[in-house]
């Protein structure tokens, strides 16, 4: 191949010149942009995708807080703990049933070692939950008793009898003192006291919600009824329906009787007369008659 021939691979014409003039002007101006420009800045964001950061801003925020937040553990009687108390602390079925079968005997745990003993929890579980264990007062005192120094027993080799008090007369404080009763137990019986204007039998406090078989047993060793407490009677023949609904023995549809029986028969005349009435509790009928004035 001569050089003749070569070269008229090369022979452009004008046109072709000016072609190929402005493509090396674009290729030097795209390299010069590609070497010179900063293209990690640019980055377009739609409205949706920065809405979407957004909220998932706000999830993170969330759940930040939520993982910090630890619940406030008060102070409680473990022998008191129910299923789902159990469960919250981290003991397991067992643990709980052992606990509750131990209660049904009717017997305590006084001890964090001894409530170990009784539910078999471990170690590390009773480690987290001893600190807010809360025992009567006289179980404190009675280890108090104990670590002090020796006594001649014989001297109080005789028990002291339990003189019971007027019910009538107790305090929340005097309340608090019987084994089983708090502030909120306490407070009920008062209040079922001040509705009633006082209590005429010590089977009312059966009446009172939250008290088992055996703190009424304590309630009865150490109070009684000394004497009718001092209220006003109910005139069972002329008091209103609105006074007859307020007794806390007649309720409204049977304070509505009441009048009824009242308007169509005359003046009751004892509690037989009442027993008669529809809705009537016959079983507490000794004691509503004490509180009414025929």
């Amino acid at each position: 191949m001569g050089f003749k021939t070569i070269q008229a691979y090369f022979n452009f014409s004008k046109e072709q010149r000016i072609g190929i003039f402005l493509l090396f002007v674009i290729i030097v101006v795209l390299q010069t942009i590609y070497f010179f420009a900063d293209f990690s800045a640019i980055s377009k964001k739609y409205p949706e995708e920065q809405k979407w950061f957004s909220f998932q801003m706000q999830i993170d925020s969330m759940k930040a807080s939520t993982q910090s937040f630890i619940p406030k553990q008060y102070p409680f009687n473990p022998n008191f703990i129910t299923d789902y108390k159990g469960y919250k602390l981290g003991m397991s079925v067992a643990e709980i049933d052992r606990l509750l079968i131990y209660r049904k005997q009717n017997k305590y745990v006084n001890s964090s070692k001894e409530f170990q003993n009784v539910t078999k929890v471990s170690d590390s579980l009773l480690g987290a939950i001893a600190p807010y264990f809360k025992f009567p007062d006289w179980v404190n005192q009675k280890k108090d008793f104990s670590s002090s120094k020796k006594y001649n027993y014989t001297a109080f080799a005789k028990k002291d009898k339990v003189v019971p008090t007027d019910i009538n007369l107790a305090t929340q404080e005097d309340l608090n003192k019987i084994y089983g009763i708090g502030d909120a137990i306490s407070l009920r019986i008062l209040k079922q006291k001040e509705s009633l204007g006082g209590f005429v039998s010590m089977e009312q406090l059966n009446e009172v919600w939250g008290l088992s078989p055996e703190v009424i047993e304590k309630l009865n060793l150490h109070f009684k009824i000394v004497a009718l407490p001092n209220f006003k009677k109910i005139a069972i023949n002329s008091a209103s329906l609105k006074d007859l609904s307020q007794f806390p023995y007649f309720k409204y549809p049977l304070a509505k009787q009441i009048i009824t029986f009242r308007s169509m028969n005359g003046d009751i005349k004892n509690i037989e007369d009442l027993i008669k009435i529809k809705g009537f509790p016959a079983d507490k009928a000794k004691i509503i008659d004490l509180y009414l004035d025929f």
